[in-house]
């Protein structure tokens, strides 16, 4: 069995750009989890939060982690709170291997303001401090990662070619 490769991280981190560049550069299928939710609703994430809440959602999301665990030669770009259900960890964990992408909370907010919107845990208000507080409760749940990744001041090949590199040196 191809082992997946599961990107998990906090929404902003570049899961879906890196994890698309990653398929391609290894050769393997690209799924974005809520980009697959999406298309599974027929809603947009917001839409899916905003009519039915969060508790759908992660329901939604473990039906598909699930399934995710089932295939094999993947990248999987999860949602920024896959981790805040076990059951989703440990599928998904037990299919590949989990990278950590990490970053500032100041880079974080630039980039999900860029997506304004799009992002239903997002509130207008919230500033780097309200993320890294966040980024704090959520640390133990994000170690269920093998590795961990900054994206901060890097380009996509840049953290492409690290986990690259990390995988290569788990095969060794």
């Amino acid at each position: 069995m191809a082992k997946n490769i599961i990107l998990v991280g906090f929404m902003g981190t570049g899961k879906s750009t890196v994890g698309w560049r990653l398929a391609q550069k290894l050769h393997m299928e690209f799924i974005d989890m809520d980009k697959e939710i999406e298309r599974i609703t027929g809603l947009t994430v917001s839409d899916l939060f905003r009519r039915y809440g969060e508790v759908r959602f992660r329901s939604e999301e473990q039906v598909l982690a699930a399934k995710l665990a089932q295939r094999e030669n993947m990248v999987i770009a999860t949602g920024g709170g896959v981790v805040l259900q076990e059951e989703n960890i440990d599928a998904l964990g037990g299919s590949g291997t989990i990278v950590r992408l990490e970053a500032s909370p100041e880079e974080i907010l630039t980039r999900v303001n860029r997506k304004k919107g799009s992002r239903p845990l997002i509130r207008r208000d919230m500033n780097a401090e309200d993320i890294a507080d966040i980024l704090k409760k959520r640390e133990p749940l994000y170690a269920c990662a093998r590795y961990r990744v900054t994206t901060s001041g890097k380009d996509v090949e840049q953290v492409v070619n690290e986990i690259v590199e990390l995988l290569k040196r788990e095969e060794r």
